[in-house]
């Protein structure tokens, strides 16, 4: 029997039409685990009543969530989240479903360099990748991660590196040994969701900086203490943005003069073809770089290479790791690291690179009358609009399409009159149903806004 879930959203963060709030809270509710597939739903007249809107803001919000493929109305029964099957089948539909996810690339090879590393971790004599692992990784793992992190610019000993299940996994960790309910996190102006997550979780104030340089940190620590910084330094997630090598060096300073500490996310660090050195390279003493695998080659190998400051703070995070998550995958580690042994590690994140050049190239031509940015070795866009078209409504309008996107209201710090969508090329859709995709969005940005209007 289907258990009901006492789900009241909490629609703080969201804007646009009541109902439409509603649907894009349900949305991340099922993406972050809060609702699971079967969950029956509260009945509509009790969630009115519950949030004090009327029975059809509720109504349509409901029709806007079946209609994403969220939930299935049962008729008397209720409404209720998708069978896992049935959402796999909707979201596969569309080009991106919240999460942003490297391409896979053409031909096979990753698939092929999986099943070989795996064979070859669980044909060899050591079982030790087969057990329960050491608190923060296995020393082998970690000896890979600091190679890796070395090669980056960033000295690293493997003392100092812990092996975490994915960035998200590392940022918890991160942020309970660093900061404390009430501290102040500088960051840019537009977040990655899941880091908001985290701080409001913890009751931590996030404060957007105007730009992301070292002036600006400076300004923010003289109106209120700061405790850390955090920033995605290239390929920023939502803004495509990247901090040259100058700009680095500068936050850097900064953050030393200020005694900032710095939570560097370098999610995307590795995909361009020459990696600028880290910012944590310029204040190794204050950073903790985080330097996950999911958004350069898959989110299947969840695990992150996370460099403490120190040998004692590394001790202290591993910890905190095994508290919440026990260990990363460990045959995932284990792929990784034959991976990096063999340099299969950067084959695969060339032909990465090769697939999102690609795919960025189809965009560029596909939307050549659309305004965006984007990162020439990545693979999402950020993309304007203009003309008092509203991001909320045309994502809408777009997932009905089956097109995905993520209005900029979800990575806005504060409020704010831009209008825009993040939009990924990634995941498993394969080249000829993206530019079908990106021809649907074309279109729908190339009506007129009363047209569009009457579509919604």
């Amino acid at each position: 029997m289907n258990k009901v879930n006492v789900w009241r959203p909490d629609l703080a963060g969201y804007s646009g039409p009541k109902y439409q709030a509603i649907a894009d809270a349900l949305a991340d509710a099922v993406t972050r685990g809060e609702l699971k597939a079967g969950d029956r739903l509260p009945a509509q007249r009790e969630l009115a009543k519950l949030l004090g809107f009327d029975l059809t803001t509720v109504t349509r919000a409901y029709d806007c969530a079946r209609q994403r493929g969220l939930i299935v109305a049962r008729g008397s029964a209720g409404s209720f989240v998708r069978e896992v099957a049935k959402a796999t089948i909707a979201a596969a539909q569309q080009i991106d479903t919240g999460m942003n996810t490297p391409p896979i690339p053409t031909g096979g090879e990753l698939q092929r360099a999986i099943s070989d590393a795996l064979q070859a971790v669980i044909s060899s004599d050591d079982v030790s990748d087969l057990s329960y692992q050491n608190v923060g990784g296995s020393f082998h793992a970690r000896r890979s991660g600091a190679m890796l992190l070395s090669r980056l610019g960033l000295d690293t000993e493997p003392e100092q590196v812990v092996i975490t299940a994915g960035g998200q996994n590392a940022l918890h960790a991160v942020m309970a040994a660093l900061v404390s309910k009430g501290d102040r996190i500088a960051c840019g102006l537009f977040v990655y969701p899941g880091f908001r997550a985290i701080a409001q979780r913890m009751g931590v104030e996030l404060v957007p900086l105007p730009k992301m340089t070292g002036d600006d940190l400076r300004n923010a620590c003289r109106e209120r203490k700061i405790t850390a910084l955090y920033l995605v330094p290239t390929n920023d997630n939502p803004t495509t943005s990247t901090i040259e090598i100058g700009g680095r060096e500068e936050i850097a300073r900064a953050a030393q003069d200020e005694g900032v500490k710095i939570i560097e996310d370098d999610a995307y660090g590795l995909l361009p073809l020459k990696p600028l050195r880290p910012v944590s390279s310029f204040a190794p003493e204050l950073s903790w770089y985080v330097l996950s695998i999911s958004k350069v080659i898959s989110p299947a190998l969840r695990i992150a290479f996370v460099r403490a400051p120190g040998v004692g703070q590394a001790l202290q995070l591993a910890a905190d790791v095994h508290e919440t998550a026990v260990m990363a995958p460990p045959l995932n580690a284990a792929i990784v690291a034959h991976w990096l042994q063999d340099q299969t590690f950067d084959r695969i994140i060339a032909a990465t690179r090769t697939e999102a050049n690609w795919r960025m190239q189809l965009a560029k031509s596909e939307l050549k009358d659309a305004t965006f940015q984007y990162h020439h070795d990545g693979y999402h866009l950020w993309l304007q609009l203009h003309g008092g078209v509203n991001a909320n409504e045309l994502s809408h309008s777009l997932a009905l399409a089956g097109v995905g996107s993520i209005p900029s209201n979800r990575f806005a710090i504060s409020p704010t009159s831009e209008q825009a969508l993040r939009v990924s090329l990634g995941g498993a859709a394969d080249q000829e149903s993206l530019a079908n995709a990106l021809r649907m969005l074309a279109g729908h940005l190339s009506i007129s806004l009363e047209r569009w209007a009457a579509l919604v």
